[in-house]
């Protein structure tokens, strides 16, 4: 006999569960056709591009400034030299008191070109000459009227302040050579507006004579200058400030 009060529950009378964390079973699907297996890797594509788009932005940190190429090979980042553009003179120590200085050449400097110029904050004019060293000379202000050295001759030279360049023994004529030669061919009257300058007005030769080597220029007004030498070829320099 069974006992009574109790239930039986027969095996197979009731349809099993699933466990509580069993994930259900997708219905499956049949295989892709040609079209949606092309559509499907077409997506994949874009979505690949998409994120790979992505990750670039996210590794720019957000910088607004596009990336700086290096220099190219042989080229340097230095600043250029001081100039008036950056507030500091270039014409530091200039003045117009009388400059001097004594020969460095064993012989007769001989005058090879003369060249006159414009940079930012003051006009130049080279006196260019032959081999190594130069002659004695003295840069100053002088007032008219002015005569050519031996003949006395009077010499018109355009401006409004002057400033003389004396230099000797120097000459543009090698007496050395026989006969001679004629060693500057250059103009004995130079505009220097033709040239570029603009506080420079003109450059005027006013004598050579018995190694004694003289020019003028004429100045729109009266500047601060700036006398300097150099080598290789041997120049004697004048920078003479402008505006």
């Amino acid at each position: 006999m069974r006992p009574q009060g109790r239930s039986v529950h027969v095996v197979g009378q009731e349809a099993a569960r699933r466990p509580a964390n069993e994930k259900p079973v997708l219905q499956h699907r049949g295989f892709l056709t040609a079209p949606e297996y092309a559509r499907a890797i077409r997506t994949v594509a874009v979505l690949s591009a998409v994120l790979a788009i992505l990750a670039v932005v996210a590794g720019c940190g957000g910088s607004s400034e596009p990336p700086t190429e290096p220099p190219a090979a042989g080229t340097t980042t230095a600043t250029a030299p001081a100039t008036t553009s950056t507030g500091i003179d270039p014409l530091a120590g200039a003045g117009t008191s009388a400059v001097a200085a004594p020969a460095t050449a064993t012989d007769t400097a001989l005058l090879e070109r003369i060249a006159v110029g414009r940079h930012e904050g003051y006009d130049r004019v080279v006196f260019q000459f032959r081999g190594d060293g130069l002659p004695g000379y003295r840069v100053e202000y002088v007032d008219p009227p002015f005569a050519e050295d031996g003949s006395g001759n009077p010499v018109s030279v355009e401006g409004k302040a002057f400033v003389a360049v004396r230099m000797e023994p120097a000459s543009g004529f090698d007496l050395n050579t026989g006969e001679g030669q004629l060693v500057y061919k250059g103009p004995k009257r130079i505009d220097g507006a033709a040239a570029g300058a603009s506080v420079v007005q003109q450059l005027v030769r006013t004598g050579d004579f018995e190694a004694v080597l003289g020019w003028v220029i004429g100045l729109e007004e009266k500047v601060d200058f700036r006398v300097t030498t150099a080598d290789s070829p041997s120049r004697l320099i004048a920078d003479l400030r402008n505006h």
